[in-house]
């Protein structure tokens, strides 16, 4: 799958999507919550699972995630529905790696905030980038007139922009897609974070992570191709077994927005009631009549 072709996928799904080394994850925009994500990744699915919904990888596979949508200081928009946080993100990205269901990871997030996102990674071989830092909002790109809204945030727009002049046998690498996006182009400032990363980011290609190429092992070796199926039964009831005896999955209860931010509730403004204000008219009428009488009324008239 080219570059163009995976981020286009994302901008109409507003959800993360997984590419792999040797294919892409299928999914619909109803099953794109934040626990499918997160047992997607750590592998913690029914074996009834298509594996066009599995993250089928090891520990030699290179994994790009890709995540776009609202979000602010800490956590990220599922649909307006819900939210993850970086914590949550941080830690299934430590059970991947025990699990060694990847061997480098890339990840790419557009939103407001996006830098905060990437903050908590803890686990080895991680490079993340974001398209602003923390304070800053992400800026929509290229509106469409016609049904009033903006089709693209700017640093998406640009990174397909670069993406799109990519090939097969293009020797561009990480630090090239650092430079993608100033401050002059995006208004906001791109991040990234490599310190996690063992390979210097100039000798990592950015094929090793867009380009879909399956590698190929030669053994003399004779291999069943016919399965045991009383084999495959029983291994599968055996994982069925182990889900069912697996515990729940708990997520942290999710801070007031305000609170993630760091901003106070607006406080309203004070208004007096309006029968207040015509008690106080009154009260001025009859201390002029007490005072002065109706007899000095034609001067005021």
């Amino acid at each position: 799958m080219v570059a163009s072709s995976f981020l286009r996928k994302c901008l109409t799904t507003l959800a993360g999507l997984l590419l792999l080394s040797f294919g892409s994850l299928a999914a619909s925009q109803i099953e794109v919550t934040v626990e499918n994500f997160l047992r997607v990744l750590t592998g913690r699915i029914p074996p009834s699972t298509p594996r066009s919904k599995r993250l089928l990888s090891d520990d030699r596979s290179n994994i790009l995630i890709y995540m776009t949508g609202h979000g602010g200081n800490g956590f990220l928009k599922f649909q307006d529905s819900e939210e993850i946080t970086n914590i949550e993100l941080a830690d299934a990205f430590e059970q991947m790696w025990q699990k060694r269901r990847y061997n480098e990871l890339l990840f790419i997030i557009d939103t407001c905030q996006g830098a905060s996102m990437y903050e908590r990674f803890y686990s080895p071989n991680i490079m993340a980038l974001a398209s602003s830092q923390v304070g800053e909002d992400s800026l929509s790109h290229q509106p469409d007139p016609a049904i009033g809204v903006h089709l693209m945030d700017r640093y998406t727009f640009y990174v397909l922009e670069f993406l799109e002049e990519i090939n097969p046998a293009s020797q561009t690498n990480m630090n090239d897609l650092f430079q993608v996006c100033p401050k002059s182009l995006c208004v906001s400032t791109p991040g990234h974070r490599t310190d996690l990363f063992q390979r210097d980011p100039k000798n990592v290609l950015i094929t090793d992570f867009f380009g879909s190429v399956r590698k190929v092992e030669i053994t003399t070796e004779t291999i069943r191709l016919q399965p045991d199926l009383g084999n495959m039964e029983s291994r599968y009831k055996k994982e069925w077994m182990d889900e069912e005896l697996m515990e729940p999955l708990k997520y942290a209860e999710q801070l007031p927005v305000a609170q993630i931010i760091h901003q106070k509730p607006k406080l309203k403004d004070w208004h007096p009631p309006g029968g207040f204000i015509l008690g106080l008219w009154a009260l001025i009428i009859m201390v002029f009549f007490k005072t002065y009488g109706i007899k000095h009324m034609k001067f005021i008239f």
